[in-house]
């Protein structure tokens, strides 16, 4: 019998976020277009380039972090956004569950005065990333759009806190428009 997780890279597993199974997520990331480039972020402390995305906040959803970090990340004013995976990930030896977001902006405003010190337009990756082991995971998933879709995930390990899942009603079958 094969696995029902799909592993793309030793440290990241991939899930179909529509299992409406919960999961404790920690992070929202979005990987998002405007006007045919991909964006990507350099925190103000940083010279490395990153997909905008974050934390959590106590009682936020995957989704409403998504749409808040987006906003605080990228000064983005109109935008679509929709889940397309989530993933478990391993951070100081324990595992981390996040949500993946696509975010179509058609409209960027001033860029907030938050930790983002810096937008970019890119055409795939660009050099100098913050987090080069991960980051090529997650942006190659949304461009590169799994075929067949992620299988469902089993029931993350019971000894883990369970907390707020999303239900997406997002089919796996579905992707994004990139034009």
């Amino acid at each position: 019998m094969a696995s029902s997780i799909q592993t793309i890279t030793p440290a990241i597993r991939f899930f179909d976020p529509a299992a409406n199974e919960p999961l404790p997520y920690t992070f929202s990331i979005i990987v998002s277009r405007y006007r045919g480039q991909w964006i990507w972020v350099k925190h103000k402390d940083r010279n490395t380039w990153e997909l905008p995305a974050g934390h959590l906040e106590s009682g936020e959803t995957p989704h409403e972090a998504a749409h808040r970090e987006l906003y605080e990340e990228t000064g983005a004013l109109d935008f679509s956004l929709d889940p397309i995976v989530s993933y478990e990930g391993i951070l100081n030896g324990k595992p981390v569950y996040g949500m993946i977001f696509f975010a179509k902006i058609l409209e960027l405003g001033p860029l907030p005065d938050f930790e983002i010190g810096e937008i970019g337009f890119f055409k795939g990756i660009p050099e100098q990333l913050t987090y080069p082991q991960i980051q090529p995971a997650f942006f190659n998933y949304i461009t590169e759009v799994p075929t067949p879709p992620p299988p469902k995930y089993p029931p993350p390990n019971p000894s883990l806190k369970q907390g707020g899942g999303m239900s997406s009603g997002l089919s796996s079958e579905k992707s994004p428009s990139f034009l």
